[in-house]
């Protein structure tokens, strides 16, 4: 189904009076959307992983498998959430999904077994990691085109600092206190009492529908043609777009940065713990993981419109690659941080890949779909990286053997990347 061609110009008091760009709220709500995704992510849930192994009586293995399946199975809702999306809006889509996403983590208070651990892990994962992010992350890119790098690039400065610095840290302080289900289920409050009602009171989809065009330019119609932006743009549909090579390097690109990434930060913990650092260290490294994080997201995401995205895309996927091979060696707590920077440094650089390429390669008319592909790609990949990692570490009593041949591959896809660049629509 195609999305509406035109509509009556929509009235909102909230859109029509604010004294500024309603977008800039865009970026605010939407930028806090994605920071809500946190308890789904890998990096908070590694943070868990040890009490999951220890009060539920079941092997590292076999919590990775879970993960892994959880995580698989998730994923194949993300092209019919991205679908619903382009034909509903965000707004509509961000209240269903922050809903259910909220009740999986209160349920995940409540898991006794490993069945009961592996739905909660598919609940956490698609509403989560998936659908949450997905449908944030579209709704900025609809309401700027012009100034996305730098709009993106602020995004990532305050997911970074306040998701990736602060919900590790702020899980690992709960813990102790109230142990490690009710820390679950004030995550899963706070998602109702949080993130549901400022989706609903400030998500809005497309300016068009309210007269306005992205970047702040005003429109004078009283009726706006959403298949038209004012703004210049090449719109592809997603039969157009999975055509393409160029779509398929960016997305086995992203794919394999997402899958290695959440081994490591699945088992973040244990490889501290393997190389005599405590979990402590480990959780604390976070910090320096988000602050250059955050500071590269935000210089990348001005210079994309200047340095290629290719170039971007390699040189994640080369750190990615370097990082593996540090983790076999991370005796002393420099290393660490060294290494947090570096993982930092890569995740930067691949949030604003993944943020900005597919609105500015193929454009707004059909992202949520576009989009929606690729990440469904990207979380599959990312449920394959807690197995072989855990199952190495329980078989071969250490992480070196997966850590050094997994290494390869984004070697071999950092290579390729540098020969595709953005491609030309043929009539």
């Amino acid at each position: 189904m195609l999305p509406t061609q035109s509509h009556a110009i929509h009235k909102s008091r909230l859109v029509n009076q604010s004294p500024i760009f309603y977008g800039w709220i865009i970026l605010l709500v939407g930028s806090f959307g994605v920071i809500m995704t946190s308890p789904g992510q890998t990096y908070s849930v590694s943070i868990f992983i040890e009490h999951f192994i220890s009060d539920l009586g079941i092997s590292r293995s076999l919590v990775s498998t879970l993960y892994t399946a959880g995580t698989l199975i998730g994923s194949f809702a993300l092209p019919i959430v991205g679908r619903a999306i382009d034909r509903r809006g965000s707004r509509v889509m961000v209240v269903i999904i922050a809903t259910i996403f909220g009740l999986a983590c209160i349920y995940m208070g409540y898991v006794s077994n490993a069945i009961m651990l592996g739905l909660g892990f598919v609940a956490i994962r698609m509403f989560g990691q998936g659908s949450l992010s997905l449908v944030s992350q579209n709704l900025i890119n609809q309401w700027w085109v012009r100034r996305r790098g730098t709009v993106m690039g602020i995004s990532g400065l305050a997911v970074a600092i306040l998701g990736f610095g602060g919900f590790p840290n702020l899980i690992n302080w709960l813990i102790p206190i109230y142990g490690w289900r009710l820390t679950y289920i004030f995550l899963g409050l706070s998602l109702l009492f949080l993130m549901v009602p400022v989706g609903f009171l400030f998500f809005r989809n497309r300016p068009e529908e309210y007269g306005l065009q992205p970047d702040g330019n005003k429109s004078v119609s009283t009726v706006v043609d959403t298949s038209t932006p004012q703004i210049p743009e090449e719109n592809w549909t997603l039969a157009e777009v999975v055509r393409t090579p160029v779509f398929w390097v960016f997305t086995l690109g992203l794919a394999s940065i997402s899958m290695l990434s959440t081994g490591l930060y699945f088992h973040m913990v244990s490889i501290f713990q393997d190389n005599g650092l405590t979990p402590t260290i480990a959780a604390s490294v976070y910090v320096p993981i988000a602050l250059t994080m955050a500071i590269v997201n935000f210089g990348s995401g001005i210079l994309v419109d200047r340095i290629p995205v290719r170039i971007m895309m390699a040189v994640a996927l080369l750190l990615q690659a370097v990082v593996l091979i540090m983790a076999l060696y991370l005796q002393s707590v420099e290393l660490a941080i060294l290494y947090g920077i570096i993982l930092g440094t890569m995740s930067g650089l691949m949030r604003t890949v993944s943020s900005v390429v597919w609105a500015n390669y193929f454009g707004r008319l059909y992202l949520g779909s576009i989009s929606g592909t690729s990440i469904t790609v990207s979380v599959a990949a990312s449920a394959l990286g807690p197995m072989p990692f855990g199952i190495a570490r329980d078989v071969l009593g250490s992480y070196n053997l997966a850590l050094t041949i997994s290494a390869v591959l984004p070697l071999i896809l950092g290579v390729v990347s540098l020969f595709f660049d953005k491609p030309q629509k043929h009539s």
